[in-house]
């Protein structure tokens, strides 16, 4: 928990305070006086007495009692500093901006830990090293500038990067987005964006509490933990949006399965978002628009009417919105004529509703009334009006302000004049209103967040699953790829349903296993990992003389150990994997199985534990879902035994998370049964 003291101090000393308001002591404390600190201020500078009208001391062993030290010194004084505010001088709260720890050498990160077990030892918080600082509504201990205009109801919003989180208060500052709260975390050295999450979650009020919460994020440090605290919030009734920087895979390793090739920590947290109901988002600009979207009322339906004086935005406005799964619709609406008699000849009521350039305030407002009142097929409306520079057009602002209090349907403002009607729209702002300047970016965001899931609550699955067997099999074998016969002693304890098959060592045990399953069989290579890029798959194998040439063929192939026999079975082919991704846990995959896998690259992920409606969800999301249901009279595969099997080997993991990579490809699906006809599972056990 972050220290009471730390987020409502009775007094704040600067440790570095200068007059130099060009420098971050002399920044801080300007603005912590210019925005109206409530409680008792002091500076420590060894040169002055005084620093901007605050009483300064030589050193920080001479200065009172204080809550929070903000220190703006070099990092090599401050080990000393901070012992003696954190044994003498009762302090609590930490902020340190100085550079110099563990992003720059071994001996910068052993001297960060030695602060944190200094602070540690008394129960205090620490925020950074190597940050901005912090704004909240009791003080603004940020050296940066601009402020953002604050609000108890306005967004909390935590970063990994103090420049970064510069650059979105200052995207915002224009479109009248309000802040709650500001938490650079900097090195994260004792508190980072999870603990911050987790404090916002545990000290949620839905009276009073900020329902908005974003987050910039340079590292994952703690998945388990962001779920949980992302997850609880949400179904507290907040929204979240997050950037993760760093989303492509420089460094994707040489994978040996499927799995590995699909699967990175990039897909690890786009699932770990998803699981939680984050918003996720690629810019400061997207990340702007989508907590703009949810301070505003939430979107019910999908069905949106464009108001606009201007054709071009609308037409780009509704490819946007149309592409993203929400609709325009024309409007059919037995009113329509009544709306359309009250508009300027050549106005437009289909939707977009379009009343011309000339389109007067009072007309904006009708339309409104239209949409809000009598158009029951519209859930939602937005306003796109600028200024061709000709007049002033603050009456339309008025207008538009007044039934956006009014409305009970959604009123989004997309005012993209930021030259010719920038006065207008400041005061449109002023009156506590939020502004969309591009209505392509406002019709991604819309579409993102509606399409964005709320989380579920994780039910148990009941497979009677072998435990115990599945925990002797891993605890007896070693570390990398099972031999088949333990692959499938494994998916058998776990109630996978596997395709009958044998090993073959001679020509005489295949003539043994047609036998038992008769023609025709598959035939393929035991030892090489890729069987089908070594030519080590020989299908319809339905002759004797096929059978004994198939054998020679496969044995003279590169580190062929055996031959495996299977009865020829046809189907889809599916493909379930998992790989355990780091702090991430198990990420479960599932796609198109056998060549369609790598060529398609049609996957959909999640991360374990997969509940039966997370697994079917994820089946629903594949672009090759209209194949899986069955196309132009093919047999379609059956989703309650793919979403079954799918949750049986979230569950296998979680039971022997030594599994490090699994994989299913193919597994064969009809109507009536799905068998796992390919399998590979690697462990890594720890000591």
């Amino acid at each position: 928990m972050l220290h009471s003291k730390f987020l409502n101090p009775k007094s704040i000393v600067v440790v570095g305070a200068s007059n130099n308001t060009h420098t971050p002591g002399g920044s801080v404390l300007k603005n912590l006086l210019a925005h109206n600190f409530k409680g008792e201020l002091i500076a420590v500078n060894p040169k002055e007495t005084e620093v901007q009208g605050v009483q300064c001391y030589k050193h920080v062993s001479e200065i009172p009692n204080i809550d929070v030290a903000i220190i703006a010194i070099a990092a090599k004084y401050t080990l000393e500093t901070v012992q003696i505010l954190a044994q003498q001088k009762n302090t609590k709260g930490f902020i340190i901006f100085s550079a110099g720890f563990s992003e720059t050498s071994e001996e910068g990160r052993i001297l960060e830990q030695q602060l944190v077990e200094e602070i540690k030892k008394v129960g205090g918080t620490l925020l950074g090293p190597n940050n901005i600082g912090l704004i909240n509504q009791n003080y603004t201990g940020v050296f940066t500038t601009p402020i953002p205009k604050l609000d108890p109801k306005g967004v909390d919003f935590i970063s990994g990067s103090g420049a970064t989180a510069v650059f979105i208060m200052e995207a915002a500052l224009s479109t009248g987005l309000t802040f709650s709260s500001v938490y650079s975390v900097g090195n994260s050295a004792q508190i980072g964006v999870e603990e911050v999450l987790q404090h916002l979650d545990e000290t949620f009020d839905s009276n009073n509490s900020s329902k908005v919460k974003l987050l910039y994020i340079e590292s994952v440090n703690n998945p388990p933990k962001l779920l949980k605290h992302a997850k609880s919030l949400i179904q507290k009734g907040c929204k979240i949006a997050a950037i993760k920087a760093g989303s492509s895979d420089a460094g994707s390793r040489a994978a040996s399965s499927h799995t590995g090739a699909l699967a990175n920590s990039d897909v690890a947290v786009d699932a770990l978002f998803k699981k939680a109901g984050i918003v996720r988002c690629f810019s400061k600009n997207e990340l702007i628009t989508v907590a703009s979207i949810f301070m505003q009322p939430e979107l019910k339906g999908k069905k949106i009417a464009i108001i606009t004086h201007a054709g071009g935005p609308a037409v780009m406005l509704t490819d946007a919105l149309s592409k993203n799964g929400l609709k325009v619709p024309e409007i059919k609406n037995e009113n329509k004529s009544d709306l359309l008699s009250q508009l300027y000849p050549g106005s437009s009521v289909s939707n977009p509703i379009d009343f011309l350039a000339t389109g007067t305030a009072e007309q904006l407002g009708i339309i409104i009334d239209f949409c809000d009142k009598k158009f029951t097929e519209i859930d939602a409306m937005v306003v796109i009006f600028g200024s061709p520079g000709l007049f002033n057009v603050s009456e339309v602002y008025k207008v538009l302000n007044s039934k956006i209090q009014q409305c009970k349907k959604p009123i989004y403002p997309v005012l993209p004049s930021l030259v010719n009607a920038k006065n207008e729209i400041e005061e449109f702002i002023t009156y506590g209103n939020i502004n969309f300047p591009d209505e392509v970016l406002f019709g991604n965001a819309l579409a993102k967040i509606y399409n964005t899931k709320k989380p579920i609550n994780q039910e148990k699955p009941i497979f009677q699953i072998k435990e115990n067997t599945i925990r002797t099999i891993i605890e007896t074998s070693k570390n990398g790829y099972l031999h088949p016969n333990k692959v499938r002693e494994l998916l058998v304890a776990a109630t996978i349903p596997m395709v009958e098959e044998k090993i073959c060592t001679s020509k005489e045990e295949c003539k043994i296993a047609i036998t038992n399953f008769g023609f025709p069989v598959v035939m393929k290579v035991v030892g090489p990992l890729h069987k089908s890029d070594v030519g080590g798959i020989f299908l319809n194998i339905n002759s004797e003389e096929k059978l004994t040439t198939a054998f020679d063929q496969i044995m003279q192939i590169k580190n062929a150990k055996a031959v495996l026999i299977q009865p020829m079975k046809n189907g889809t082919e599916l493909f379930i994997g998992a790989k355990k991704e780091g702090k991430f846990g198990h990420l479960v995959l599932i796609g198109l199985g056998g060549i369609f896998i790598e060529i398609l690259k049609d996957t959909r992920a999640c991360l374990a534990p997969v509940s039966k409606e997370e697994a079917t969800t994820m089946i629903r999301n594949l672009k090759s879902y209209k194949i899986i249901q069955g196309v132009r009279n093919q047999e379609g595969v059956n989703k309650n035994l793919f979403t079954e099997i799918i949750t049986k080997v979230s569950q296998l993991v979680e039971i022997a998370p030594e599994i490090v990579e699994l994989d299913l490809n193919p597994l064969m699906g009809n109507s009536k049964e799905i068998f796992a006809v390919d399998a590979r599972i690697r462990i890594e056990k720890t000591n």
